[in-house]
């Protein structure tokens, strides 16, 4: 399942426009089959400055843990505190409730950069 309206990052994050210089973050579908069961998940503190590329958080699973990277530059506005007491929503919904973090983006033409559903597609295959 890769929803045609977000774009992608090799490391298997998915993001969607929220509006103006808003995005929001989360691992795909693919990722998250990949970990197994998510039992822990590390989330960015809400004012935190990152830069594309930076590791930001980590998803712990029942097989590993895995970090979770920055796909734009810009500045943490809000996590889902959610994740906190309920980290299987990742699992179990990973492109809604299993939302991880909003970013205010510096460039917010640098969302077209990223991988669209086709290229996401030939990635994981």
């Amino acid at each position: 399942m890769i929803p045609e309206q977000l774009r992608y990052t090799a490391e298997h994050e998915w993001v969607e426009s929220q509006g103006g210089s808003v995005v929001r973050i989360g691992i795909t579908d693919f990722a998250q089959n990949a970990l197994g069961d998510v039992v822990y998940v590390q989330l960015p503190e809400a004012g935190t400055e990152v830069r594309a590329g930076d590791v930001v958080g980590e998803v712990e699973s029942t097989k590993s843990v895995s970090d979770v990277y920055a796909p734009l530059t810009g500045k943490i506005l809000s996590c889902n505190d959610e994740l906190s007491e309920s980290p299987e929503l990742v699992n179990s919904d990973p492109y809604a409730a299993g939302w991880m973090f909003d970013i205010e983006v510096e460039d917010a033409g640098s969302l077209t950069a990223l991988l669209d559903a086709g290229a996401y597609a030939k990635l994981t295959e």
